[in-house]
């Protein structure tokens, strides 16, 4: 290889784009020859070409030109493409065009955010149905429809997410109070202290139960076997078990 060809490959600048249009062009709607146009499009702006001719793409492709131009037209008419106007640079006021890829961008950011969207909506509708599974599996039983209902309210009218949900659950098994009313207030007592995690539920519960655990005797704190009993919360009336 000479020094020349050496140099001009140093110089040449790396053609460069995210691979994420690599994943997804099928998904947004582009053929392989359609994306193949829209990289040497990207390509020739590098060079400093802003508008190729369909001629000036099929030096550089197989495909025939007419099949070039007719797919730069869908291009265009499915909005991955659009011809801008603008006047020259330093002064020149003559009208300049020039084929701008940035709808093909726009596109595949809204096919990304609307998966997004798509993932979280389906991952939420798995935590949910977590929800009643976990119920039924804690009170050995189906739940009947008012129940079912209680649950939905919770999640859609007084917006507690799921993991909430499931920690106000777990409490009322530990408080040895497992009922619906019990839960309700639990999760009435973390709305309005503003708790939104399962860590914050705990060092809630926490400190509710060292405010309230009063110092007792020898003889109170343990049973007659020896064994201490540890105090649980009663959220329904504010007071220890």
């Amino acid at each position: 290889m000479s020094n020349e060809l050496t140099l001009q490959l140093l110089k040449e600048k790396p053609f460069t784009i995210s691979g994420l249009f690599f994943k997804h062009y099928k998904e947004i709607g582009l053929t392989d020859q359609q994306f193949l146009i829209l990289m040497h499009i990207q390509q020739f702006h590098a060079e400093g070409n802003e508008f190729p001719t369909p001629n000036e793409l099929i030096e550089r492709m197989t495909m025939p030109e007419q099949q070039c131009t007719q797919e730069l037209k869908v291009l265009l008419t499915n909005r991955f493409i659009e011809i801008l106007e603008g006047k020259g640079i330093k002064g020149d006021e003559r009208i300049s065009e020039k084929i701008s890829i940035d709808p093909l961008f726009e596109k595949l950011h809204l096919f990304l955010n609307n998966k997004n969207v798509k993932k979280e909506r389906n991952d939420t509708v798995a935590l949910e149905g977590r929800i009643f599974q976990r119920f039924e599996e804690e009170f050995a039983r189906p739940l009947s429809p008012m129940e079912m209902e209680m649950i939905s309210m919770w999640i859609d009218d007084d917006q507690h997410a799921p993991h909430i949900i499931e920690a106000a659950l777990r409490e009322s098994v530990v408080s040895s109070r497992l009922n619906f009313r019990y839960i309700d207030r639990i999760l009435f007592d973390w709305k309005k202290n503003g708790i939104r995690t399962v860590e914050q539920a705990k060092k809630h519960g926490e400190k509710i139960r060292q405010h309230h655990d009063k110092p007792k005797s020898f003889q109170t704190a343990g049973s007659t076997n020896g064994k201490s009993k540890h105090p649980g919360y009663n959220w329904l009336e504010g007071e220890e078990n």
